[in-house]
């Protein structure tokens, strides 16, 4: 059966680095931390790499990204995998990485949607099984 949780987070630290400015776009990596509230209660620490195109606009990123804390008061970790092909209208796809869950989290498989808000903020919706 699958449950639902959801909350806010605020992004805590932004440590951007770029590896290479080429023609047609610039290849860079991030740190990211991130604070988290609602079903999540923790910490996401991400480690991103990404396409900016000739403007500076993204264009596409990869991450993973560890969560430690409780989901639905269960205390453990697990890993995230975030997949985005661009900036043109493109789904961002992030999913539990499978086998990463640990302490009452071990056996976790889900979907994570982010949603910005207008003012910037941000929110998810983790949409998970436990077995």
């Amino acid at each position: 059966m699958s449950s639902k949780a959801g909350g806010t987070f605020e992004v805590t630290s932004f440590e951007p680095e770029v590896l290479d400015e080429g023609p047609g776009a610039a290849l860079g990596r991030a740190r990211v931390t991130k604070t988290f509230q609602g079903g999540l209660a923790g910490t996401g620490t991400v480690t991103m790499l990404s396409v900016t195109d000739n403007e500076g606009s993204p264009a596409a990123y990869v991450a993973v990204e560890r969560f430690t804390g409780e989901l639905d008061g269960r205390k453990g970790s697990f890993v995230l995998q975030h997949s985005a092909p661009g900036s043109h209208g493109e789904r961002l796809a992030i999913r539990v990485v499978p086998g990463t869950g640990s302490g009452d989290l071990a056996g976790i498989a889900g979907e994570f949607e982010i949603i910005q808000s207008d003012d910037g903020s941000h929110s998810y919706v983790l949409e998970y099984t436990l077995a």
